[in-house]
């Protein structure tokens, strides 16, 4: 044999455990950046872009520290004026039940609300 021998098989199929994507502790890491960033926080239409940008890279980042190898990572923020109003929001996605998952988590104080959702998806 002419190749090198490391031993390692680098086409993995399935996650192992500690790299796998666990929707609880996901949840747990969303609630902590929104409370920690949108506490006594008054709605304001101008702010929201830039809100909305910088809270999907907070968690999008923290998420890779997180230890998530060869997962691709989708997070999605909206802002909203809270009036009492009720909202639906709704995903569909197409992909590998045992080894992709998802997590949110609400945010609301007097003056907004804000759903964050992060999609982990096993890259093969």
């Amino acid at each position: 044999m002419d190749g090198p021998d490391t031993g390692t098989n680098s086409y993995l199929i399935r996650p192992n455990y500690q790299h796998k994507f666990k929707a609880g502790v996901v949840k747990e890491c969303i609630r902590e950046i929104l409370r920690e960033q949108l506490s006594g926080v008054q709605y304001d239409p101008e702010d929201v872009p830039t809100r909305t940008q910088a809270l999907s890279e907070n968690i999008k980042n923290k998420l890779k520290e997180m230890g998530f190898d060869r997962y691709k990572m989708v997070v999605q923020v909206v802002i909203g004026e809270q009036r009492g109003q009720g909202v639906k929001m709704a995903a569909r996605c197409l992909w590998d039940a045992d080894t992709d998952s998802y997590a949110q988590d609400i945010y609301m104080n007097d003056s907004l609300f804000c759903v964050a959702a992060a999609f982990g998806s096993y890259y093969y």
